[in-house]
């Protein structure tokens, strides 16, 4: 027999419900279940795609006052918050929220029924305020942006959890980029297969060329264009885990003497080096929107004449490049995007594809080839994150439950932006014409579909 209820927990049901009403709307009305902390439901469980989790009497007050969603996010994180079920469609709840909250009447309701919950019960329950790591990259009033040193330190943030961690969920060749489903029915490591040969036939790879990569990763694409296409290459990374992940996993396949990997910042490139063909998989969001014509500048140095560079990474939306008082409330008061920069990419930033392929051309690279594969990222995101909660156990005894939840969420909510067009995954090809303007490509692009 269940204890009866104190008549202050009493209050703070009907206050919780309250604050879920004004926040989410009717019970009857939502879509999904609520859960309570005295195990009581909120509107309708059963066929619902999730359930929000409120563990503790004062989660809500913690969550929602002041509503933002970086707050909702932290009440994850710190485990006042829960959700079981698909966490893709219950990362629509912050723009839900946001919809609800815009009027200052709400807002005073809300605020006024939140007060009237517990305040400390969190820390007494040990679910402490969460630290975004990221911070350290944040430190100073004026902090100047993309310095070599920043950088680094932002790209070890990321990449360093450790390969163990990444391995857990990338697949077998450890490729941490959208894959390519060219039929539909592939699994996670069929379409990353797919998706390297896709790259390297567009860059028209032959024997004997010389390729750099530029953000190598674990040297997956290195390896695969030396077996497949017979190059030799230079693959150059920030991380030095990475590093020695990728050097480790070139000797093994006996291309040591036919790839190098260095840990070297793409602006240090040597003026010397020349290369048939370059490459950059997923890391142009972390060069940032002032420095992409260095970045772009980089690669046409290195690159021979008539030589071919294939830029692979993510852009905001065109139907999302809005501006005004909605853009600006959404950024700053209710701190969207404020999760990814604390927590998962210090200091990236995503440019449109118009801004990205100006700053390629005024750096003499012409534009040969642009391909949006964002349904393939909604692909990819969710094999990785239902292999990431199915092996929930080994990823929280190598990185704890806080990094495990960190990128659990980071990877559902990245979903829900590529599915709705904010975000896109966009590959260009791009060429250094030769002295006369011509470039040796094929007619048509016949080459690259070929069965």
């Amino acid at each position: 027999m269940s204890p009866v209820p104190r008549t202050h927990d009493v209050r703070a049901l009907a206050r919780a419900r309250e604050a879920l009403t004004i926040v989410f709307g009717p019970a009857e009305r939502r879509g999904f279940g609520v859960r309570l902390w005295d195990d009581s439901i909120d509107g309708a469980e059963g066929a619902a795609p999730f359930t929000l989790v409120v563990r503790r009497p004062g989660a809500l007050r913690r969550a929602l006052l002041p509503p933002s969603e970086l707050a909702l996010v932290e009440a994850y994180l710190r485990d006042d918050l829960d959700v079981e079920g698909d966490l893709g469609t219950a990362g629509r709840l912050g723009d839900l929220a946001a919809a609800r909250l815009r009027s200052p009447r709400a807002l005073l309701r809300l605020a006024r029924v939140l007060r009237a919950l517990p305040s400390d019960d969190g820390d007494a329950a040990g679910a402490q305020r969460p630290t975004g790591t990221g911070r350290r990259v944040h430190r100073g009033r004026v902090a100047v942006m993309h310095t070599r040193g920043r950088d680094a330190t932002a790209v070890r943030h990321h990449y360093d959890v450790g390969n163990d961690f990444y391995a857990l969920w990338l697949g077998r060749r450890s490729l941490y980029s959208c894959a390519y489903f060219p039929i539909g029915t592939e699994d996670l490591d069929a379409a990353q297969e797919v998706k390297l040969e896709h790259i390297c036939r567009k860059l028209r790879l032959s024997p004997g060329e010389h390729l750099l990569d530029i953000g190598c990763g674990w040297g997956g694409l290195l390896e695969y264009a030396a077996t497949h296409h017979g190059v030799s290459g230079v693959g150059i990374t920030l991380s030095a885990p990475q590093a020695d992940a990728a050097r480790a996993r070139l000797a093994a396949a006996g291309l040591d003497d036919r790839v190098r990997i260095e840990l070297r910042d793409y602006r240090d490139i040597p003026p010397d080096w020349r290369f048939d063909k370059v490459v950059s998989v997923g890391m142009r969001e972390h060069v940032g929107a002032a420095r992409l014509p260095a970045y772009f500048a980089a690669a046409h140095q290195a690159l021979r004449p008539g030589g071919l560079f294939l830029d692979h990474g993510i852009v905001r939306g065109g139907s999302f490049e809005q501006r005004g008082a909605v853009t600006w409330m959404k950024r700053r008061l209710w701190k969207r995007d404020a999760f990814i920069q604390r927590y998962v990419f210090p200091d990236g930033e995503l440019v449109p594809l118009g801004t990205l392929v100006g700053d390629a051309e005024h750096t003499g690279l012409e534009v040969r080839d642009v391909e949006n594969l964002r349904e393939h990222y909604v692909r990819t995101l969710r094999c990785w994150v239902e292999r990431l909660e199915h092996a929930h156990a080994e990823a929280v005894a190598l990185v704890g439950e806080h990094t495990y939840r960190v990128w659990r969420l980071y990877m559902a909510a990245t979903t829900l932006g590529f599915a709705s067009g904010r975000l896109t995954l966009v590959q260009t090809l791009l060429a250094k014409p030769l002295a006369d303007g011509s470039v040796s490509v094929p007619p048509s692009r016949a080459d690259v579909y070929r069965q």
